[in-house]
């Protein structure tokens, strides 16, 4: 029987993504002491929100809002701050002269479900664009498919219908909780995205994963100079979304 999760793990292999169940803040060692070469594991609260990309805003500041919605990889868990990926995605708009304000609504542990129920909280901010990143901690807590698939559906078709420019981006799960729910799990992603024909990025962590420097300890969350890459990653993602 597969174990119900509420941490943070990921096993160790070439796969192609992450799930996350942390949130930001000062920098912290994986907690992996005895769990073997196999496993990392870190518990962390889940109720800490990292907006380090929102400190000193202006309420005058009437550059049109980018939010980067998501659990601990969007936080920017473990790293210093100024080192989440919107905190990069937001220097690398200013250099290409993107007028645009990137808020990171990053909450550690939060699962699809979590997410629909923050929406207002993301619509109260009159976002031109949404980058959307849920859906692993479901994953790791091996919760149904269906309950994944359809608060996904929520939270991109009421961003929609707001007239917010929606992008997706998708993780995947450790090969140990089985070919068919993973392949099920990936799927979800490709679905939702062609229903909506939003943009997707397959896998978060493409060309940080498993490069030496660019993740942390625990073998989950990248480092600060992984979300520089992350944030490059987000940045072709979403260039469709806006404009100068």
């Amino acid at each position: 029987m597969r174990k119900v999760l509420s941490l943070a793990i990921l096993v160790g292999f070439g796969f192609v993504g992450a799930g996350c169940d942390a949130n930001g803040g000062s920098r912290r060692g994986a907690d992996t002491a005895g769990k073997g070469p196999d496993v990392a594991v870190q518990s962390v609260p889940s109720d800490v929100k990292v907006a380090s990309v929102k400190s000193g805003v202006s309420k005058d500041d009437s550059r049109p809002v980018l939010v980067c919605f998501g659990d601990s990889l969007t936080a920017g868990f473990g790293t210093d701050a100024g080192q989440s990926y919107p905190d990069y995605l937001q220097t690398d708009l200013d250099k290409l002269g993107y007028r645009y304000r990137v808020d990171n609504q990053g909450v550690s542990g939060n699962t699809t479900k979590d997410g629909v129920e923050r929406l207002p909280d993301v619509l109260a901010l009159h976002p031109a664009a949404v980058v959307v990143e849920f859906g692993g901690n479901d994953g790791l807590r091996g919760l149904p498919i269906e309950d994944t698939r359809a608060n996904l559906d929520e939270i991109v078709s009421t961003l929609r219908a707001k007239g917010i420019k929606v992008a997706l981006a998708g993780i995947t799960l450790p090969p140990d909780y089985g070919p068919d729910y993973i392949a099920k799990f990936n799927e979800t992603y490709r679905l939702l995205a062609t229903k909506y024909k939003v943009p997707l990025l397959p896998f978060l962590l493409k060309g940080v994963y498993g490069v030496p420097g660019m993740m942390q300890a625990d073998r989950t969350h990248a480092t600060g100079k992984g979300n520089m890459v992350v944030a490059k990653n987000i940045l072709s993602l979403v260039m469709p979304l806006v404009k100068k």
